[in-house]
Protein backbone atom coordinates (compact mmCIF):
# COMPACT_ATOMS: atom_id res chain seq x y z
CA UNK A 1 0.00 0.00 0.00
CA UNK A 2 1.08 3.23 -0.92
CA UNK A 3 2.00 6.11 1.12
CA UNK A 4 1.26 9.88 1.31
CA UNK A 5 3.16 11.29 -1.50
CA UNK A 6 5.51 13.92 0.34
CA UNK A 7 8.42 15.86 -1.67
CA UNK A 8 11.20 16.81 0.24
CA UNK A 9 13.54 19.44 -0.91
CA UNK A 10 17.29 19.49 0.90
CA UNK A 11 20.34 19.33 -0.34
CA UNK A 12 21.92 16.22 -0.41
CA UNK A 13 24.07 15.86 2.36
CA UNK A 14 25.82 12.34 4.23
CA UNK A 15 22.83 12.72 6.79
CA UNK A 16 19.87 12.64 4.48
CA UNK A 17 21.60 10.18 1.91
CA UNK A 18 19.69 7.20 3.02
CA UNK A 19 16.65 9.43 2.56
CA UNK A 20 17.62 9.86 -0.94
CA UNK A 21 18.41 5.97 -2.06
CA UNK A 22 15.77 4.89 -0.36
CA UNK A 23 17.44 2.84 2.10
CA UNK A 24 15.49 4.79 4.90
CA UNK A 25 11.60 5.11 4.69
CA UNK A 26 9.38 7.27 6.41
CA UNK A 27 6.35 5.27 7.78
CA UNK A 28 3.39 6.35 5.95
CA UNK A 29 5.08 8.70 3.42
CA UNK A 30 5.85 8.33 -0.31
CA UNK A 31 8.89 9.99 -0.08
CA UNK A 32 10.28 12.38 -2.90
CA UNK A 33 13.40 13.26 -1.98
CA UNK A 34 14.36 16.41 -3.99
CA UNK A 35 18.20 17.14 -4.56
CA UNK A 36 18.79 20.63 -4.73
CA UNK A 37 22.68 22.31 -3.68
CA UNK A 38 21.90 25.40 -3.07
CA UNK A 39 20.62 26.30 0.01
CA UNK A 40 19.25 30.03 -0.78
CA UNK A 41 17.31 28.08 -3.38
CA UNK A 42 15.40 25.88 -1.67
CA UNK A 43 14.72 28.58 1.08
CA UNK A 44 13.48 31.40 -1.44
CA UNK A 45 11.01 29.10 -2.82
CA UNK A 46 10.07 27.54 -0.02
CA UNK A 47 9.26 31.04 1.92
CA UNK A 48 7.84 32.44 -0.62
CA UNK A 49 5.83 30.15 -2.59
CA UNK A 50 5.72 27.01 -0.76
CA UNK A 51 6.44 24.83 -3.59
CA UNK A 52 7.39 21.55 -1.44
CA UNK A 53 5.45 19.91 1.74
CA UNK A 54 8.66 19.52 3.20
CA UNK A 55 11.93 21.39 2.79
CA UNK A 56 15.56 22.76 4.13
CA UNK A 57 15.06 26.05 5.60
CA UNK A 58 17.45 28.71 7.10
CA UNK A 59 16.70 28.91 10.84
CA UNK A 60 16.86 32.09 11.21
CA UNK A 61 14.20 32.90 8.53
CA UNK A 62 11.55 30.31 9.83
CA UNK A 63 12.23 31.58 13.66
CA UNK A 64 11.16 35.22 12.33
CA UNK A 65 8.02 33.90 10.31
CA UNK A 66 7.52 31.47 13.99
CA UNK A 67 7.29 34.13 16.32
CA UNK A 68 5.06 36.65 14.37
CA UNK A 69 2.54 34.03 14.56
CA UNK A 70 1.90 34.02 10.97
CA UNK A 71 3.74 31.69 9.64
CA UNK A 72 1.98 28.84 6.87
CA UNK A 73 5.58 26.49 7.59
CA UNK A 74 6.18 24.06 10.81
CA UNK A 75 9.69 22.78 11.63
CA UNK A 76 11.01 19.99 13.10
CA UNK A 77 13.76 19.48 15.30
CA UNK A 78 16.15 18.00 12.48
CA UNK A 79 18.81 20.24 11.46
CA UNK A 80 20.84 19.19 8.24
CA UNK A 81 23.59 21.94 8.35
CA UNK A 82 25.70 23.38 11.37
CA UNK A 83 28.58 25.15 11.36
CA UNK A 84 30.99 26.94 14.01
CA UNK A 85 31.20 30.45 12.84
CA UNK A 86 34.45 32.00 14.30
CA UNK A 87 36.25 31.37 11.23
CA UNK A 88 34.08 33.42 9.31
CA UNK A 89 34.90 37.14 10.13
CA UNK A 90 37.52 38.77 7.53
CA UNK A 91 39.43 42.06 9.17
CA UNK A 92 41.71 44.14 7.89
CA UNK A 93 44.32 44.39 10.45
CA UNK A 94 45.00 47.78 10.34
CA UNK A 95 41.99 49.39 11.88
CA UNK A 96 40.89 45.60 13.93
CA UNK A 97 43.55 43.56 15.80
CA UNK A 98 40.63 42.08 18.77
CA UNK A 99 36.94 41.82 18.59
CA UNK A 100 36.44 44.79 20.60
CA UNK A 101 37.45 47.02 17.62
CA UNK A 102 34.88 46.17 16.01
CA UNK A 103 32.96 48.55 17.73
CA UNK A 104 31.34 51.25 15.94
CA UNK A 105 33.03 50.14 12.32
CA UNK A 106 31.44 49.61 8.83
CA UNK A 107 30.94 45.77 8.97
CA UNK A 108 30.31 43.95 5.67
CA UNK A 109 27.70 41.67 5.29
CA UNK A 110 25.80 39.69 2.61
CA UNK A 111 22.20 39.95 3.82
CA UNK A 112 21.91 41.28 7.70
CA UNK A 113 19.25 38.27 8.52
CA UNK A 114 21.69 35.62 7.44
CA UNK A 115 21.85 32.97 10.23
CA UNK A 116 26.14 33.28 9.36
CA UNK A 117 25.66 36.75 10.48
CA UNK A 118 23.22 36.59 13.46
CA UNK A 119 24.86 33.83 14.92
CA UNK A 120 28.39 35.68 14.74
CA UNK A 121 27.35 38.82 15.84
CA UNK A 122 25.72 36.91 18.79
CA UNK A 123 28.81 35.18 19.80
CA UNK A 124 30.70 37.88 19.61
CA UNK A 125 28.63 40.33 21.98
CA UNK A 126 27.61 37.29 24.44
CA UNK A 127 31.39 36.07 24.52
CA UNK A 128 33.65 38.87 23.78
CA UNK A 129 31.56 42.12 24.84
CA UNK A 130 31.57 43.54 21.42
CA UNK A 131 29.20 46.70 21.29
CA UNK A 132 27.41 46.40 18.02
CA UNK A 133 24.99 49.74 18.56
CA UNK A 134 27.33 52.45 16.42
CA UNK A 135 27.92 49.46 13.61
CA UNK A 136 26.85 50.12 10.32
CA UNK A 137 25.94 47.62 7.92
CA UNK A 138 26.78 47.17 4.75
CA UNK A 139 25.24 44.81 2.26
CA UNK A 140 26.54 43.15 -0.99
CA UNK A 141 28.04 40.20 -2.35
CA UNK A 142 31.07 38.55 -1.10
CA UNK A 143 33.19 38.36 -4.22
CA UNK A 144 30.68 39.50 -6.39
CA UNK A 145 27.95 42.50 -6.65
CA UNK A 146 25.54 39.79 -6.27
CA UNK A 147 22.10 39.65 -4.46
CA UNK A 148 21.90 36.73 -1.68
CA UNK A 149 19.10 35.37 -2.71
CA UNK A 150 15.75 36.55 -2.73
CA UNK A 151 14.78 36.53 0.97
CA UNK A 152 10.97 37.16 2.18
CA UNK A 153 11.27 40.60 3.82
CA UNK A 154 10.19 40.88 6.58
CA UNK A 155 10.77 43.97 8.89
CA UNK A 156 13.28 45.08 11.87
CA UNK A 157 11.64 45.61 14.77
CA UNK A 158 13.59 48.68 15.75
CA UNK A 159 16.04 50.77 13.98
CA UNK A 160 19.27 49.31 12.19
CA UNK A 161 22.14 51.07 10.72
CA UNK A 162 22.13 48.96 7.39
CA UNK A 163 22.91 50.01 3.92
CA UNK A 164 20.79 47.75 1.97
CA UNK A 165 22.49 45.72 -0.89
CA UNK A 166 24.18 47.47 -3.75
CA UNK A 167 25.50 46.19 -7.12
CA UNK A 168 28.81 48.95 -6.81
CA UNK A 169 31.08 47.44 -4.84
CA UNK A 170 31.63 43.43 -3.70
CA UNK A 171 32.62 43.41 0.32
CA UNK A 172 35.59 42.11 -1.24
CA UNK A 173 36.24 44.86 -3.09
CA UNK A 174 35.45 47.12 -0.33
CA UNK A 175 37.40 45.39 2.57
CA UNK A 176 40.51 46.23 0.69
CA UNK A 177 40.32 49.33 -0.16
CA UNK A 178 39.54 50.57 3.59
CA UNK A 179 35.61 51.38 2.92
CA UNK A 180 34.80 48.70 5.73
CA UNK A 181 36.85 47.69 8.68
CA UNK A 182 35.40 43.63 8.63
CA UNK A 183 33.07 41.10 6.86
CA UNK A 184 30.97 38.55 8.09
CA UNK A 185 29.05 35.78 6.49
CA UNK A 186 28.68 31.86 5.61
CA UNK A 187 31.30 32.66 3.42
CA UNK A 188 35.30 34.64 3.24
CA UNK A 189 36.30 37.37 1.27
CA UNK A 190 39.19 36.53 -1.36
CA UNK A 191 41.73 38.72 -0.24
CA UNK A 192 41.47 36.81 2.93
CA UNK A 193 44.62 33.90 0.73
CA UNK A 194 45.68 37.35 -0.64
CA UNK A 195 46.32 40.59 0.65
CA UNK A 196 48.63 40.53 3.77
CA UNK A 197 46.04 43.20 5.10
CA UNK A 198 42.98 41.20 5.22
CA UNK A 199 42.83 37.74 7.87
CA UNK A 200 40.80 36.03 9.61
CA UNK A 201 40.10 37.50 13.21
CA UNK A 202 40.59 34.53 15.09
CA UNK A 203 43.97 32.83 13.32
CA UNK A 204 43.22 29.74 15.14
CA UNK A 205 39.44 29.40 14.56
CA UNK A 206 39.31 25.32 15.23
CA UNK A 207 40.58 26.49 18.67
CA UNK A 208 38.30 29.07 19.52
CA UNK A 209 35.62 27.09 18.41
CA UNK A 210 36.16 23.92 20.83
CA UNK A 211 36.68 26.25 23.41
CA UNK A 212 33.33 28.09 22.66
CA UNK A 213 31.42 24.36 22.79
CA UNK A 214 32.93 23.40 25.68
CA UNK A 215 32.19 26.68 27.82
CA UNK A 216 28.73 27.15 26.05
CA UNK A 217 27.23 23.93 24.54
CA UNK A 218 26.32 25.86 21.36
CA UNK A 219 27.22 24.17 17.50
CA UNK A 220 25.05 26.96 16.07
CA UNK A 221 22.18 25.63 14.06
CA UNK A 222 21.97 27.01 10.30
CA UNK A 223 19.24 25.12 8.60
CA UNK A 224 16.28 23.20 9.97
CA UNK A 225 13.60 21.33 8.42
CA UNK A 226 9.44 22.63 7.59
CA UNK A 227 6.60 21.15 6.62
CA UNK A 228 3.60 22.80 5.06
CA UNK A 229 1.54 23.97 8.19
CA UNK A 230 -1.39 23.20 6.02
CA UNK A 231 -0.39 19.33 5.28
CA UNK A 232 0.58 19.04 9.04
CA UNK A 233 -2.45 20.02 10.13
CA UNK A 234 -4.45 17.64 7.88
CA UNK A 235 -1.94 14.89 8.39
CA UNK A 236 0.07 15.05 11.94
CA UNK A 237 1.65 12.17 11.58
CA UNK A 238 4.19 12.80 8.81
CA UNK A 239 6.17 15.39 11.53
CA UNK A 240 6.98 12.56 13.22
CA UNK A 241 7.25 9.88 10.63
CA UNK A 242 9.82 12.25 8.53
CA UNK A 243 11.53 13.23 12.25
CA UNK A 244 12.26 9.71 12.85
CA UNK A 245 13.47 8.78 9.14
CA UNK A 246 16.06 11.50 9.29
CA UNK A 247 17.56 9.93 12.74
CA UNK A 248 17.57 6.95 10.79
CA UNK A 249 19.41 8.34 7.92
CA UNK A 250 21.59 9.93 9.96
CA UNK A 251 22.69 6.54 12.23
CA UNK A 252 23.23 4.89 9.30
CA UNK A 253 25.65 8.23 8.50
CA UNK A 254 27.28 8.59 11.82
CA UNK A 255 28.09 4.45 11.91
CA UNK A 256 29.50 4.46 8.14
CA UNK A 257 32.07 7.74 8.93
CA UNK A 258 33.59 5.25 11.51
CA UNK A 259 34.21 2.04 9.45
CA UNK A 260 38.09 3.32 8.39
CA UNK A 261 39.16 0.34 6.92
CA UNK A 262 38.52 2.59 3.89
CA UNK A 263 37.74 6.09 4.27
CA UNK A 264 34.18 7.29 3.08
CA UNK A 265 35.27 10.72 3.11
CA UNK A 266 38.46 13.10 0.75
CA UNK A 267 39.59 13.64 4.50
CA UNK A 268 43.21 11.99 5.14
CA UNK A 269 43.32 12.28 8.66
CA UNK A 270 39.60 11.28 9.07
CA UNK A 271 40.32 8.92 12.03
CA UNK A 272 41.81 11.51 13.89
CA UNK A 273 38.95 14.00 13.18
CA UNK A 274 36.35 11.57 14.69
CA UNK A 275 38.77 10.84 17.61
CA UNK A 276 38.86 14.60 18.31
CA UNK A 277 34.82 14.51 17.71
CA UNK A 278 34.34 11.58 20.81
CA UNK A 279 36.65 13.54 22.87
CA UNK A 280 35.12 16.86 22.33
CA UNK A 281 30.98 16.34 22.03
CA UNK A 282 31.16 13.13 24.21
CA UNK A 283 28.72 11.46 21.64
CA UNK A 284 26.81 12.42 19.13
CA UNK A 285 28.21 15.75 17.61
CA UNK A 286 24.93 15.94 15.87
CA UNK A 287 22.09 15.53 17.87
CA UNK A 288 18.31 16.32 16.84
CA UNK A 289 15.39 16.85 18.63
CA UNK A 290 15.13 19.71 21.31
CA UNK A 291 16.44 19.08 24.66
CA UNK A 292 19.75 18.23 23.12
CA UNK A 293 20.04 21.27 20.71
CA UNK A 294 18.95 23.70 24.01
CA UNK A 295 21.56 26.13 24.05
CA UNK A 296 22.02 26.53 20.20
CA UNK A 297 18.39 26.87 20.08
CA UNK A 298 17.89 29.67 22.67
CA UNK A 299 20.93 31.37 21.93
CA UNK A 300 19.62 31.99 18.38
CA UNK A 301 16.33 32.84 19.80
CA UNK A 302 18.25 35.28 21.66
CA UNK A 303 20.41 36.36 18.72
CA UNK A 304 17.05 37.52 17.38
CA UNK A 305 16.09 39.22 19.66
CA UNK A 306 19.08 41.50 19.97
CA UNK A 307 19.46 42.51 16.84
CA UNK A 308 16.04 43.62 16.26
CA UNK A 309 14.88 40.68 13.79
CA UNK A 310 12.16 39.68 16.21
CA UNK A 311 10.01 41.60 19.70
CA UNK A 312 11.69 39.75 22.15
CA UNK A 313 12.65 36.06 22.69
CA UNK A 314 9.90 33.17 22.56
CA UNK A 315 9.94 29.58 23.87
CA UNK A 316 11.88 27.22 21.86
CA UNK A 317 8.78 24.53 22.09
CA UNK A 318 6.74 26.88 20.40
CA UNK A 319 8.43 26.96 17.07
CA UNK A 320 8.56 23.02 16.66
CA UNK A 321 5.77 20.66 15.62
CA UNK A 322 5.64 18.03 18.39
CA UNK A 323 7.61 14.29 17.43
CA UNK A 324 7.05 11.06 19.03
CA UNK A 325 9.84 8.95 18.39
CA UNK A 326 13.10 7.61 19.27
CA UNK A 327 16.08 9.70 20.98
CA UNK A 328 18.52 11.40 18.65
CA UNK A 329 21.69 9.83 19.35
CA UNK A 330 23.25 7.33 16.78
Amino acid sequence: MSGLPITFACGLYDRMLALHTGEVKPDGIDLNFLRIDHPREIFDRMANNLEFDAAEMSSSDYFRHAARGDCPMVAIPVFPSRVFRHGYIAIDKRVVREPKDLAGKRIGVPLYAMTAAIVIRGLLQHDYGVDFSGVTWVESGMNDTKPHGAPSKIPLVRPVKLELHTDKMSLNDRLESGDIAAVIGSGLPKSVKTNPNIARLFPDYRKSEIEYYRKTKIFPIMHLVVLKRELYEKHPFVATSLYNACCDAKAIAYRRMRELGTLRYMLPWMAAEIEEISEVFGGDPWPYGIDDNRPSLDALVQYLADQALIEKPVPVESLFAPVFGQASKP
